[in-house]
C-alpha cells in the first residue's frame, strides 16, 4: 500500500473534487428525498451536486491551463463553488470551502487541515443571518471539533468525517421538523459525503456510506408540512464592496429568511427566500452589480413534493423582467449582454422548476438550438417539455399572460404559442460599425430600429427612431403596445411614446415594463 501523503497537494485536491462529485452524484436522489428544511422542495442533493460540479470544473480548468500547486487548486475549488453555488446548502458549502482555502494557503499538513475546518465552520456561521442547530452548520462545527487536536493528514480527515457522521445522526434531536419527518438534515448529509471524499483522496481507501434507520429513509410526505414560507428563492452573484454588502444583508434580512451571503474580495453569492423577488434583486442593484440571477418560485407548496404539475421557464434580458416573470410564477434565466445562457443553464432551470410539465420560453432567436438541446435533455430525464419558439421578451410576456396551469397541457401550450405568435416585436439598437443593412448603409453610433429582426429604420435620435418604428408596426393594426425599457434608455422615451400612442391611436393601450440593467435600449411589442 502506498504511503499516505503528509500534505495536501494539488493532485489530492483534484481527487477530492472528483470523488466528492461522484459521491454526491450517487447520493443526490436520496439527499433530495430527505430535504425538509428550510424549504421542503426536494432539491438539496441536486444543489450540492451542482455546486461541487462547478468547483470541480474550476479545478480542472487550472490544471488544463498550467501545472498548479496546491494553493492554486484549493483556491480554484473555493472560487468555483462560490460562482456555482446553488440553494441554501450549496451556498453554505461554498463558504466552508472558502474558509478552508484561506488557511490551507498557509500550509497543507494535518494541523493546517484541522485549523482550516475550524475556520470554515466559523465562516459559514458568520455567513448565515440566523444560524439554526441541526443543520449543515452543526455538522460542520462537529467535524471541526472532532479533529481539533491535529495530527497527520489522514488522521485529521478521518476524525472530521467521523465527527460529521455522529453529528448528522443527532440532527433530528436538534430540529423538530427533522424529527417529525424521521430524517436527518439533507445539507449535513451532503457535507458528510464531501468529507468522506476527502478521506478517500488522502488515504486512498473507500469509505463506508452512511447507513441506518435515521440516515437514508424517505420522508413521509404527509408528515412534512411546515408553516407557509416565502414564495421565492432568489440567488445571484454580486460584485460589491464590503460596506455595501453589510447594508444589503440588513435589507434582505428584513425582506425574507434563509439569508446566506458568502464570498469576499469584491465577489459575493447572495441567497434569500422572499415574497418580493423584485425587491431582493433591486437591493442587489443598489449594493453593486448582480448577475447570474436565479429566481425560483416555490409554488406555494409548504410540503415535500415530487414535482409540481406544470411550470414555465423563461429567459429574460434584465433583472427587472426576472422579478416580473418570477412573480407571474415563472422560473427565470438571465441573459447577460454578450453572454447568452448555455444549454446546461436552461436544463438547470428546468430542474429547479420541479415540474412534470414545463413550457420553455427562450425569448431570443439565437437561443433556438440551445433551448432545443436543453428540452431534449430534460425530456430524457422524464420531464415533458414544450418549447415555444419566442423570439423576443415581449413575446414571452404575452405567452406568460395567458398561461393557465390548470388546463390541459396541450391546450395551454397552444394558447401561449398563439399569444406569442400574435405579438410582433421590434428593438432599438446602436450600430457598432459601418455596415450594409436592409434599410441602407449605417454608420457607427447610428440608432437602428429593427422589426422582427430586420433593420427597418436608421436614425440618429432614439425617440424619433422609436416613434417611426412604432408607427410602422401600428399601421398593420394592433390593440396593445408593450414597451420594455432598460437603465440605458433615455428617461423620457417611454413617456413620449405612450403619449404618442394615446394621441394618435385612440383604441390602443400601452404598457411599460422596466427591465433594468443589461437589457436592450428599447423593446416594443404590438399585439
Amino acid at each position: 500500500m502506498p504511503q499516505a501523503p503528509q500534505t495536501l497537494d494539488a493532485e489530492a485536491v483534484r481527487s477530492w473534487c472528483a470523488r466528492a462529485l461522484e459521491a454526491l452524484g450517487r447520493e443526490r436522489e436520496e439527499i433530495d428525498a430527505i430535504n425538509v428544511y428550510p424549504i421542503a422542495d426536494g432539491d438539496t442533493g441536486t444543489n450540492l451536486y451542482l455546486t461541487v460540479e462547478s468547483a470541480a470544473q474550476a479545478v480542472e480548468a487550472v490544471f488544463a491551463a498550467d501545472d498548479p500547486d496546491a494553493v492554486d487548486a484549493v483556491r480554484a475549488m473555493a472560487h468555483g463553488a462560490l460562482i456555482g453555488a446553488r440553494g441554501n446548502s450549496g451556498t453554505i458549502l461554498s463558504q466552508l470551502l472558502r474558509g478552508m482555502a484561506s488557511v490551507l494557503a498557509e500550509g497543507r499538513d494535518g494541523d493546517h487541515l484541522a485549523r482550516s475546518l475550524a475556520a470554515a465552520a466559523g465562516a459559514a456561521r458568520d455567513a448565515v443571518a440566523h444560524p439554526v442547530e441541526g443543520t449543515i452548520l452543526s455538522v460542520a462545527t462537529a467535524a471541526a471539533g472532532a479533529c481539533a487536536g491535529g495530527g497527520s493528514l489522514v488522521t485529521v480527515a478521518r476524525g472530521a468525517y467521523e465527527g460529521a457522521r455522529t453529528a448528522l445522526e443527532a440532527t433530528p434531536g436538534q430540529l423538530a421538523v427533522l424529527e417529525r419527518a424521521g430524517v436527518v438534515d439533507a445539507g449535513g448529509r451532503g457535507l458528510v459525503a464531501v468529507l468522506g471524499a476527502l478521506v478517500e483522496a488522502v488515504s486512498g481507501e473507500a469509505q463506508v456510506r452512511p447507513s441506518g434507520g435515521s440516515v437514508v429513509p424517505l420522508p413521509p410526505v404527509d408528515d412534512c408540512a411546515q408553516e407557509d414560507g416565502p414564495a421565492f428563492e432568489v440567488i445571484y452573484l454580486l460584485e460589491a464592496e464590503d460596506a455595501a454588502v453589510d447594508r444589503l444583508r440588513a435589507r434582505l434580512d428584513a425582506l425574507g429568511d434563509s439569508l446566506v451571503v458568502v464570498g469576499g474580495d469584491g465577489l459575493w453569492n447572495v441567497h434569500v427566500h422572499v415574497d418580493d423577488a423584485g425587491a431582493a434583486v433591486e437591493a442587489g442593484v443598489e449594493a453593486g452589480r448582480p448577475h447570474r440571477i436565479r429566481i425560483t418560485h416555490f409554488g406555494g407548496a409548504p410540503e415535500v413534493r415530487e414535482r409540481l404539475g406544470r411550470a414555465v421557464v423563461a429567459v429574460v434580458p434584465g433583472e427587472g423582467l426576472a422579478g416580473l416573470c418570477a412573480e407571474a410564477g415563472a422560473t427565470t434565466v438571465l441573459a447577460r449582454p454578450g453572454e447568452p445562457p448555455a444549454s446546461g443553464e436552461l436544463v438547470d432551470a428546468i430542474r429547479r422548476a420541479h415540474a412534470c410539465e414545463v413550457v420553455l420560453l427562450p425569448n431570443d432567436t439565437d437561443l433556438r438550438h440551445t433551448a432545443g438541446a436543453a428540452a431534449e435533455q430534460a425530456r430524457a430525464e422524464g420531464v415533458r417539455v414544450a418549447l415555444i419558439p419566442t423570439r423576443a421578451a415581449v413575446q414571452g410576456i404575452a405567452a406568460l399572460a395567458v398561461h393557465e396551469p390548470d388546463r390541459r397541457f396541450d391546450e395551454d401550450v397552444v394558447a401561449m404559442t398563439a399569444a406569442a405568435g400574435a405579438t410582433r416585436y421590434a428593438e432599438l439598437a446602436v450600430a457598432e460599425r459601418q455596415s450594409f443593412t436592409s434599410a441602407g448603409v449605417c454608420q457607427a453610433g447610428d440608432i437602428l430600429g429593427l422589426i422582427e429582426g430586420d433593420v427597418a429604420v436608421i436614425g440618429q435620435d432614439p425617440t424619433t427612431t422609436a416613434r417611426t418604428v412604432l408607427d410602422r408596426m401600428l399601421s398593420a393594426g394592433g390593440e396593445l403596445v408593450t414597451l420594455i425599457v432598460s437603465d440605458e434608455t433615455p428617461p423620457s422615451l417611454a413617456a413620449t411614446l405612450e403619449r404618442h400612442v394615446r394621441e394618435t391611436y385612440l383604441a390602443v393601450d400601452t404598457t411599460t415594463y422596466h427591465a433594468g440593467r443589461g437589457a436592450p435600449v428599447l423593446l416594443i411589442g404590438v399585439e
